[in-house]
This record gives C-alpha cells, structure tokens and sequence, in this order.
C-alpha cells in the first residue's frame, strides 16, 4: 500500500508534570539474547494511543528509522476505557458510550489494515497499559520507544511512568507533539509560562504551524518476536460483554483513517464553500447533509492530522485567493482547537469549576430530574429534545446545536451545573476530546472565556429561524411528526383537538415543558449576575435578590460588555 503524504521538523517534546508512581521491573519472557547495543540498533517499538493513522506520525517516522529492523506497532485495549458498566445511563462503559468505542474500534481495525499492506500489523493487547507497556518493552528487547505525546492529565501520568521505565532500563524514548498543530508548551513558554486566555492571544503567539511529515511508505520492518503474549484481533462491538446491544441504532459515521482522508477530499473538492465557510453560519438543523465536514471524530483518535488538514486549507485559500479568515474560517477551526489544547495544559483543573483559577464559581442547581429530562431527550422543548436524541443515537450533533443544549441546561433555563453536561457529553460524544469538551462547557455556561451570560439561546426561537417546518424535529421526535408547523416548536400551545389529531397529547405522549423559558431564563440570569459580582468583589456568592450595588459594579467591570438594560434588549438577548 502507498501511502503518499504531505518534511517536518519534529517538535520538541513538552516535560510532563511529575509523578510520583512507576512501572515496577517485570521478569522478562523468553527475552532474545542480545547485546544492548545490538537492541538498540534492532527493535523499535511504536506505542499507537490516539495518532491512528499512517500519515503525517513522527512516531512512527522515527521509530522504523535508525537501523531498524523489528518494528512493534502497539495499542493497548484499556480494561478502563472498555469494561462493561451497567450502571451507566447508555450502553457501553464508564468512560464512554457504545458510539465511541465503535469508532475506535473501527480505527483499530483500519489501522491494522492499513499496516498489514506495508507488511507489518497491530499488535493489540489488552490489560493496565503502563505496565504492560512496561514489561512489553523489557521482553521483547526494545531498544527505542516512540509515542505521540497526550497533554491529558491521565495520559501524562501515564506517559511519565512508561518514559521514567523505559529511560532508567536504557531505552531510548521520542514523543512528538503531533495531535495538535502546536507544541501547547511552546505558546505558553512565549506567553511567559501562563496560558493564553483568548483566541486572539493565542494565534498571534502561535504564528504558523509546522508542515505535516511528507513521507511515501511501500513497507515498514517486519514485527519481531512477541514469545508467549496472547495478540488479539481487533473484536466486534457485540464481543465486548455490552448485553443486547441489538436494538440500538449505531452512529452512521464509521472510524479510521481511510474514512477520514476520504472525507477530507470530498469536504474540500467544493473549494469556493471552503474559502466561504463561517463557522458563525450553517444549519444546526441540517442531519441528512451536515452543513459542516464532519471531521471532528477523526481529528479526536487521531485518524487525520490537523497539521495535514490545515496544509489542505492552505493549498485552497493560495489557489482562490479570496477566503474568509480566522477564527470563522476552517482554518480558524483548527485554531480553536489548538487554543482549548493549549489552555486546558496550562491551566490545573481545567476540568472542574473547584480549583480552577480561570473558572467563575457559580451556586449551580443540583437537580437529577430536570438533569435526565435534559439528557434523555424529555424537557418538553422539541428542539432540545431532538437535539439531545440525535446525540445520543448518532454520537455527533452540530456546534450550534450544542450550543443550544448547553445553555438550555446551564445559565439559559435549568441552572444545572455545566460538569453534569460536561458528562453527558463526554459520554455519548464520538468526537469529545477532554480539552475541547471541558473548554466549550467552560465558555457556553459563561464560567470562563464568555461573559456576556445574558445571551440565551432561545429553545423555541433559535430553532425555527433555519428549519421552521420542523423536519429536523420530526425525525428525532416522531412523537411530534404529525403535529402542525404553527406547534412543532411549541406543542403545548395547540388545542387539544389539534394534539388528537396529530396523535400527540401533551403530558401525555410528550411531556409538557420542565421550566417556562420566559420566567427560567430571567431567573437564570439574576442568578448569573449575583454570582458574577461576587466573583469580582471577591466575595462569597451571595443567595437570593443581588443588590442594586452589585448589579452596577458586574456591569461596569464586564469586559465583554454590559447587560441589556431594558426589557426590549433583554427580549433580543433571549431569543439569539
């Protein structure tokens, strides 16, 4: 198999925080006798986690490079990633849903295919990854460890006991920043060792990206002997102990690398709605044909280079000449992405609103109700219910339909804090990335990035304006499929003859909203105004009606401006 590719120099590595825990020294297995300089020349391992691709992987580069002559191509199946758990609210396990953990399996699977025509194969294993990789290394005599480098807390600490093994044993370790455009350590070494805190910041530290590694592969080295270690092939979905997963309606997007530079060349063979794109426009509504490429999953694994992707856009924008521009533009996605990366490393406790230094604290509601009304697609509201069941059927909703949910749930109706969202998302979510996924909760709550709270998303609204006969309801709902377009937005607003009709009794075959949005949303953003003055004032957040003093002090000091100040504003503000 070619593979032909858009030369790069290799990225420093970022220094990890330190950790306390090792690999423990296993007893080797039938271990090759070897000289260590004889290993060192001879058998390379490359350690697959995200990065599931052939293309554009320094890693991988480097590891068949060097007089190398065994070449181990590893991915660990992670007991903690993929064990069963029944008591989660969808199938699958405690970490992720059904969708999610098809799609990795699918990118293992085209991985595996993929490296079997260069002539080598996926060595998948399965067990506690750092110290199978540990004992792996010193049984199969490795003499040179590559992986591409993971800035999430748990891949850093797991990353740090594997290198401080393979280090203190004589191995040689390379880990590449490759799954971003930009070494995030880097950005913050030139921002004075803190985190750029807006996009603006961000992209005039980060100047221009590295070119993707152009490299033809017609082989790799063959894989060397793996003595008594039980090689699995990479399983079904059905085969993982998930129960009667047959009723379940599985995402229409399916993972790996060929899926993914497929649908890299068919998203840009249209080059003038590449060099028009805005991510402020597109159809939230639109699920047939998604108004955008669609590549978010296969950037996540791994599966497409950002760096390659964003040369492409390039190659476009040179060849048009005209084209929108950061942060609305494809390019400017990219961006985006390599921002939350470089915050969410630079930023303790990212993933929390307690001990996170950049987060506005905020008295959020703790309510289960109203929470698995959200989630399971029952507030009443059909546009964030169809929202919330294509999320959950197909793994992948667009950016402005989570928006939309994300609000409903946080400062716009339900006051729930954004971590319980956070959750959900990062369960049912084919492409959620702890980053991004943790960055965009932290900005639509307004807890960090976004202050101007007082834009709400309006359920009833925002909706209608790009799809106003609701079909994108009607399917994800067929409750409501026959109910009027006059009510498909606001079903309990219809005569009951007109619910018979359409077969659909509010309360009954639908339920009827959890909170009125007129009365929830003004609540929500006094709420929001209390505890933003107490965030600048230093103060306690305070409990009931905030003081007049307050209210002017959040106003004056809003560095994104000042809430509306009558009720004619206010009416604009909510129906975004």
């Amino acid at each position: 198999m070619l593979f032909q590719i858009p030369a790069v120099r290799y990225p420093s590595t970022p220094s990890p925080p330190s950790s306390s825990s090792s690999c423990s020294s296993p007893s080797p297995r039938n271990p090759p006798r070897r000289s260590p300089r004889s290993r060192m020349e001879s058998n390379a391992m490359v350690w697959f986690r995200k990065g599931l691709r052939i293309h554009d992987n320094p890693a991988l580069d480097h590891a068949r490079r060097g007089g190398c002559a065994r070449l181990f191509p590893v991915f660990v199946l992670d007991p903690r990633y993929l064990e069963p758990d029944p008591t989660a609210f969808s199938p699958g396990s405690a970490r992720s849903g059904l969708n999610r953990i098809r799609f990795l399996l699918d990118s293992l699977a085209d991985l595996d295919s993929a490296l079997r025509s260069l002539g080598s194969r996926l060595l998948l294993l399965r067990g506690e990854p750092a110290p199978l990789i540990c004992r792996v290394l010193k049984d199969w005599n490795i003499g040179k460890l590559c992986f591409e480098f993971d800035t999430e807390p748990y891949s850093l600490a797991r990353d740090k006991q594997v290198s401080d093994f393979a280090s203190a044993s004589g191995i040689q370790v390379f880990s590449p920043v490759s799954h971003t455009l930009f070494n995030p350590a880097d950005i913050i070494e030139k921002n004075g060792g803190r985190a750029p805190l807006t996009y603006q910041s961000f992209v005039a530290l980060a100047g221009k990206p590295p070119e993707p590694l152009s490299v033809t592969y017609h082989e790799l080295p063959p894989v060397g002997d793996t003595g008594e270690y039980q090689l699995l092939s990479v399983p079904k979905i059905e085969e993982l102990g998930y129960g009667d997963i047959s009723q379940e309606e599985f995402s229409p997007f399916r993972g790996g690398e060929s899926e993914a530079l497929r649908r890299l060349k068919e998203s840009l063979k249209d080059k003038e709605w590449v060099a028009k794109f805005e991510k402020p426009k597109g159809d939230p509504s639109a699920f047939l044909k998604p108004a955008t490429t669609l590549l978010s999953p296969y950037l996540k694994f791994g599966c497409l280079s950002s760096r390659y992707f964003y040369q492409c856009l390039h190659d476009i924008y040179k060849s048009v000449g005209k084209h929108t521009s950061p942060p609305v533009s494809l390019a400017g996605q990219l961006l985006w992405r390599d921002f939350f990366y470089t915050v969410a490393f630079g930023t303790p406790n990212f993933d929390c609103m307690r001990g996170n230094k950049i987060c506005k604290q905020v008295p959020w509601r703790d309510d289960e109700e109203l929470l698995v009304a959200w989630r399971e697609g029952q507030t009443g509201y059909p546009w964030i219910d169809a929202i919330m069941i294509q999320l959950k059927k197909w793994g992948w909703v667009h950016h402005l339909a989570r928006h939309s949910v994300a609000c409903f749930l946080t400062r716009g109706d339900l006051f729930i804090h954004w971590e319980k969202g956070r959750d959900v998302f990062e369960r049912l979510l084919i492409d959620s990335d702890w980053a991004i996924n943790n960055g965009n909760w932290l900005w639509l709550s307004c807890s960090s990035f976004f202050y101007q709270y007082y834009r709400i998303y309006s359920p009833i609204s925002f909706g209608k304006k790009y799809d106003p006969n609701g079909n994108y309801i009607r399917h994800f709902l067929p409750v409501l499929k026959d109910m009027p377009n006059e009510y498909i937005y606001e079903p309990w607003t219809a005569p009951l003859s007109v619910q018979k009709k359409a077969r659909c009794i509010i309360g009954k075959d639908y339920p009827k909203p959890v909170v009125d949005h007129d009365i929830a949303s003004k609540e929500c953003r006094k709420k929001m105004a209390e505890a933003y003055a107490s965030n600048h004032s230093g103060e306690n957040v305070p409990s009931g009606r905030s003081s007049n003093v307050l209210r002017r002090k959040l106003q004056n000091e809003n560095r994104e401006g000042s809430p509306p100040t009558n009720s004619k504003q206010r009416k604009k503000h909510s129906l975004l």
